[in-house]
């Protein structure tokens, strides 16, 4: 008899499964009034506003559009701090659900086939507490049960591209710029209205992505997706340090050869090295400006 197959763990900020266990203590604890908790989220969205509402403008916009990550990432904060002393019902109730096993967490994905999106995952809930960070008329904040939600995980990079191009407007290139970094960093990024050329992606989830095939991902991308054009690499190289740059003429072959050194180095499974390539690349951004 063959051995039970097991789902890989989940990445980080990825949705979990809404299992019978999530359905039931969000039914117990979440399920009365949905105006309540509703009411109760825009009451911490209008704090985040207040708090973020001097932000410079996003893709030549003002607040809050673009600024999903900002608002979720404080809101959840705010959040947390309230429910270590819960004082109002609403609060207690999402206290003992959390007690119980509820699954309360920042989630990011790809929304309904069109943005990147910051949102929580309340048990058997989505709620996006950013929902008008790209059409601003849009309610500040949406309430669904997950299965409706439309958000799914980023499957690989061709699905970040699809939705980059979508979403930012982005032209993708390889990173063939900062060698060491590509591993995890394989993708470099151009959007109409952004201050600058990025690496992609920095956030938690892709990095996790990156690492979970073992940058198998990232060296089809270095090795098979364009080069950015030589006015726009020289560019770049000259806001990276410059132990971070291409130490030969032939920069893709340097970023392949990256990824199967930490391959071979098991580097997908130490958080040291992780670390101290987040370190370098924060190093980059600061020399760029960013």
């Amino acid at each position: 008899m063959s051995p039970p197959l097991h789902s890989p763990p989940l990445l980080p900020q990825q949705i979990a499964p809404v299992d019978e266990r999530q359905s039931a203590l969000t039914a117990r604890h979440l399920g009365g009034d949905p105006a309540v908790l509703y009411g109760y989220f825009m009451a911490l969205r209008e704090e985040s506003d207040r708090a973020l509402a001097g932000l410079p403008p996003a893709g030549g916009k003002p607040y809050p559009y673009g600024r999903c990550e900002e608002i979720t990432r404080d809101l959840f904060a705010r959040l947390l701090q309230r429910l270590a002393q819960p004082a109002v019902p609403v609060e207690r109730a999402l206290r003992a659900f959390v007690e119980e096993g509820g699954v309360l967490q920042s989630v990011w994905g790809v929304l309904r086939g069109q943005y990147f999106q910051n949102a929580l995952q309340i048990g058997a809930l989505y709620a996006d507490v950013s929902n008008d960070t790209v059409v601003v008329t849009k309610p500040k904040v949406e309430i669904l049960p997950i299965e409706s939600s439309g958000l799914v995980p980023v499957r690989d990079l061709d699905h970040f591209r699809q939705t980059a191009e979508r979403y930012w407007g982005a032209t993708l290139y390889a990173n063939h710029l900062a060698p060491t970094l590509a591993p995890l960093l394989p993708v470099l990024s151009v959007s109409p209205g952004r201050l600058a050329p990025g690496l992609q992606s920095a956030c938690d989830y892709m990095i996790g992505l990156m690492c979970r095939d073992r940058f198998r991902d990232a060296e089809r991308w270095l090795e098979t997706a364009p080069a950015p054009p030589a006015e726009l690499a020289a560019a770049c190289l000259a806001a990276i340090p410059a132990d971070l740059r291409p130490l030969t003429g032939q920069p893709r072959l340097e970023a392949v050869a990256a990824c199967r050194r930490a391959r071979e180095a098991a580097c997908w499974a130490d958080p040291d090295w992780r670390t101290a390539r987040v370190l370098d690349y924060l190093r980059l951004m600061r020399g760029a400006g960013s």
